[in-house]
């Protein structure tokens, strides 16, 4: 037999509430910015945009879908979408023949280029302009203990993927 939950108190419902709205917000205005000026998606900005932090602009399709909590099957859309663009290139991981890796091309560091002093704009002016340093240094506290936890016991698209030993 299960348990039934406990029910949320007012600021617990509240917190929660003021959290999805803030998140459908600053979500929608994000991807307007995104497409107005890039063409992208919120999931392609964030493939790029991960690419670009990474050692050579190269990271495997899977560590990319677990680390956007979005589908494989869903990513390897996106990034064929990015290719036909000219923004990344797929090819066999040199380290296993199973995986492929995904390389941020130079056009695709120039898009990220066009793309970010909107984004940082908007993620500024629609987030943390009303926000005191304090403020933002709870938020992240916060938010990254939200996120540890959910990581926990991730839904399969978020879920690392385990290496087979060699």
């Amino acid at each position: 037999m299960t348990e039934t939950p406990p029910d949320l108190t007012p600021t617990q419902l509240g917190a929660y509430f003021a959290f999805t709205e803030v998140s459908s917000l600053l979500r929608h205005a994000v991807e307007k910015q995104l497409r107005d000026a890039g063409d992208l998606s919120y999931v392609q900005f964030q493939l790029l945009a991960r690419l670009g932090d990474a050692p050579n602009g190269q990271r495997r399709m899977t560590d990319l879908a677990d680390g956007v909590v979005y589908s494989r099957s869903g990513l390897t859309y996106q990034a064929h979408s990015l290719e036909q663009r000219g923004l990344v290139a797929r090819s066999p991981s040199p380290d296993d023949e199973r995986s492929t890796v995904l390389t941020l091309t130079d056009a695709g560091r120039a898009v990220l280029a066009a793309v970010f002093p909107g984004h940082i704009n908007a993620v500024h002016s629609l987030l943390f302009a009303s926000l005191s340093d304090n403020d933002v240094d709870d938020l992240a506290r916060i938010l990254g203990q939200a996120a540890a936890h959910l990581r926990a016991a991730p839904p399969r698209s978020a879920a690392p993927r385990r290496r087979k030993a060699s």
